[in-house]
């Protein structure tokens, strides 16, 4: 624009300013409140981050992530999401239908950006990949803050008391704390409930099969999912890996010996197929819960860090 017309745009946007504070207004224009809570300070994953109020245009990938948003009532600050693992909870889904999906996976940056969010939110570290452009430092610098879940950056075994400052932390973020609040207390009720119904009962050893063929993609001990099992009344087979979900050998699943086979429901292989890979499988025929056909069933996003896990724990309970 040639400089004398910029001038002239300049003064033009200055004339409702002045009005703002005219004498007929009283020259004292208040600022607007703060809302309560806030400012908000919480320190994510190593990134210390203030708000100064609840963000109004958030996007979340993954789907722990997008459900703890949804559980907290917050679908009218959700400009976006993407990246489910399972269908939403049926009593999220008017709520889900309700908010524009991005993209099937995960969005490029471009068209995450173009979603013009202020806040984004994601589940697993894989949300945020630099190599990706989704990087929280390249977030930051187009002025877009982030949270990725506790468990994507846990440096110790994750409990249930991880799920319940996940919850507390979004509502602090969003300014519904009493939201989150009510949540944490129902799901300490119903834990508790399952605890007491489990007491005498001895524990029974687990293998959790996410997928794989040369090796079994399972469960270990730093996640979740191990709590889940714990709680439900299980050992997992593999807690001795520190890791959330990891490789084993076929070889090590022989050795342990587990009672239950929990299968994880998600993607493209169904239930059926993997129960007929294991049960197939000669090197496993003498394993205790192949020999004697005990499975159980759990979907993927049941063994995260999000609102499902409580829920979880009572259902695998109950299936063992």
């Amino acid at each position: 624009m040639p400089r004398p017309i910029r001038a002239l745009a300049a003064a033009a946007l200055l004339v409702p300013l002045a009005a703002c504070s005219s004498p007929d207004s009283g020259g004292d224009a208040k600022p607007a409140a703060k809302a309560a809570g806030f400012p908000y300070t919480v320190t994510n994953c190593g990134v210390r981050t203030t708000y100064d109020a609840p963000p109004e245009r958030a996007v979340t990938m993954n789907q722990h992530a997008t459900e703890v948003m949804l559980e907290l009532g917050l679908r009218d600050r959700m400009a976006g999401t993407a990246y489910l693992d399972d269908k939403v909870l049926p009593k999220y889904e008017k709520a889900y239908e309700a908010i524009p999906v991005i993209a099937k996976e995960y969005p490029s940056y471009e068209k995450l950006l173009a979603a013009n969010p202020d806040f984004v939110y994601g589940g697993y570290s894989s949300a945020f990949l630099a190599g990706d452009g989704r990087g929280r430092p390249a977030l930051a610098k187009s002025g877009i803050k982030s949270r990725l879940n506790i468990e994507g950056c846990a440096k110790r075994p994750v409990t249930m008391d991880d799920v319940f400052r996940e919850v507390r932390e979004v509502g602090a973020t969003f300014g519904v704390r009493d939201r989150a609040d009510t949540w944490v207390r129902g799901a300490e009720r119903e834990l508790a409930a399952t605890t007491e119904q489990l007491k005498g009962k001895k524990p029974r050893s687990v293998f959790v099969y996410d997928s794989g063929d040369k090796t079994a993609f399972t469960v270990g001990g730093r996640g979740i999912g191990n709590d889940i099992i714990k709680r439900a009344g299980g050992r997992n087979v593999l807690a001795d890996v520190d890791k959330s979900f990891a490789d084993a050998s076929w070889e090590t699943v022989v050795d342990r010996k587990p009672e239950t086979i929990v299968i994880l429901d998600y993607g493209a292989t169904s239930v059926a197929q993997k129960k007929k890979r294991l049960l197939d499988d000669p090197a496993l025929a003498d394993v205790p819960a192949i020999k004697n056909k005990r499975f159980a069933v759990l979907p993927l996003s049941d063994m995260v860090t999000g609102v499902r896990a409580p829920e979880a724990v009572k259902k695998l309970a109950a299936q063992l």
